[in-house]
């Protein structure tokens, strides 16, 4: 039996793949999709004769993008943190509150005391916000648990999320994300205890798809992190790490002599800790929701990672604190504002290089052979999507190659 799909036409294609200029754009393209997979892309009237006989769908000159990708986020926790963001703004620190035992502990708290089906209810919201964005792939962490029972719970609760919506859910066991008060002053304790018990059950249930941790002054020391991370490369897990957000740890280079998929936060990343990401292949991912929440004024070194030729990756960080952010849309322009990056960079940063940071090679490019997970905008440009804020452009959203009927477009043609 021949091959079947449908064509995409009339439109204009930002397909984020090497060697076809700015934005890897096509004006007048099309893409054939079969299987849930990309067939064929590029110039309409390139179209091959195979796809002729295929359903067609005008998109009226709109543009395609592949799905957007949130490569950060701590989207299943419980309670909230308004009270301590109102605190930031009379002047406590991330850091004063987090040593009087706010911040991540108060979420820590009133995520123990939630259920599985409550965090599963609350994060789905949440995930709902970003793929009523274009997002189609998202990555949830753990770390407010801070218990076994705990973080289990919580990463049940991200799983279901990618069972509950056409989204392909990525999980990180995040167990060295804080100390928790059982374990006080007794850091070492605490890594052993996730080394022992924790993280073997999380792989043992298929939990986890990485393990991050937070090397940083008020979390753990990169030693810690080591042990934990040579138990991650023993059970098959790849790991990450939350670096540089704070103070310089060397946390970077760190996690790069372990081959992590991505380095995040790094505004205080120095050349080492660059030269030890663009050798590993480590990815840079820029949080720019906790840099504007926490008005933070240290800058991260995105000429320096560019010019060593290091991906970025940008991510909303959404989590109840330091970047209550639900957003992807929004980052774009907090990139380029704040961080005065492209909005070229912007764009592969949310898609081909977030891809990357979650060892994905099925997505984030439109080619052939990848994945037809696709946004569809009315928009004429890709810089759009860094100009505006507060704006959501999306006309259509494509997973797997089937059109999600709360759309525009998927009303039409679903």
């Amino acid at each position: 039996m021949a091959e079947t799909g449908f064509v995409l036409e009339n439109a204009r294609l930002a397909t984020l793949a090497d060697g076809f200029g700015a934005y890897g754009l096509v004006d007048e393209g099309a893409i054939a999709v079969s299987a849930g997979h990309i067939a064929w892309s590029g110039a309409r009237d390139a179209l091959p004769h195979a796809y002729a006989d295929w359903s067609r769908f005008d998109l009226g000159g709109r543009l395609i993008t592949p799905g957007l990708i949130d490569c950060h986020t701590h989207l299943v926790f419980g309670g909230d943190r308004a009270r301590e963001f109102e605190m930031r703004l009379n002047g406590a620190s991330y850091e004063e509150i987090a040593r009087a035992g706010g911040g991540i502990m108060s979420s820590v708290t009133a995520t123990r005391a939630a259920s599985e089906d409550e965090l599963f209810a609350s994060g789905l919201r949440y995930a709902d916000a970003l793929i009523g964005e274009g997002v189609t792939t998202l990555e949830i962490k753990s770390g407010y648990g801070l218990d076994k029972q705990s973080e289990m719970k919580m990463l049940r609760a991200a799983r279901r999320i990618g069972d509950a919506r056409d989204i392909t859910v990525k999980t990180s066991f995040l167990g060295a994300h804080a100390l928790p008060p059982e374990f006080k002053d007794r850091a070492d304790a605490y890594i052993e205890h996730l080394i022992e018990e924790v993280l073997p059950a999380v792989q043992m249930e298929g939990l986890a798809d990485a393990v991050d941790g937070f090397c940083e002054g008020i979390a753990f020391t990169p030693g810690q992190i080591g042990r934990l991370f040579d138990k991650a490369k023993s059970l098959g897990l790849p790991v990450k790490l939350h670096a540089e957000q704070l103070s310089n740890l060397g946390g970077a280079a760190l996690a790069a002599s372990y081959g992590a998929l991505s380095a995040d936060h790094l505004e205080y990343l120095d050349a080492d800790g660059i030269a030890a990401m663009a050798k590993s292949g480590t990815v840079a991912v820029l949080l720019p929701g906790a840099f504007y929440h926490l008005r933070e004024t240290k800058l991260p070194p995105v000429a320096e990672l560019r010019e060593a030729g290091v991906p970025i990756a940008i991510a909303t960080d959404a989590n109840p604190g330091s970047s209550p952010t639900f957003s992807l849309l929004a980052i774009f322009n907090m990139a380029a504002t704040l961080f005065r990056m492209t909005p070229e960079e912007a764009l592969r940063g949310a898609t081909a290089h977030a891809a990357r940071a979650l060892g994905l090679e099925d997505r984030g490019v439109i080619a052939p052979g990848k994945r037809a997970d696709l946004a569809v905008w009315d928009i004429e440009t890709p810089a759009e999507f860094s100009y505006r804020l507060g704006f959501n452009p999306l006309a259509g959203r494509l997973y797997e190659g089937k059109w999600d009927a709360n759309s525009e477009l998927g009303a039409r043609f679903g």
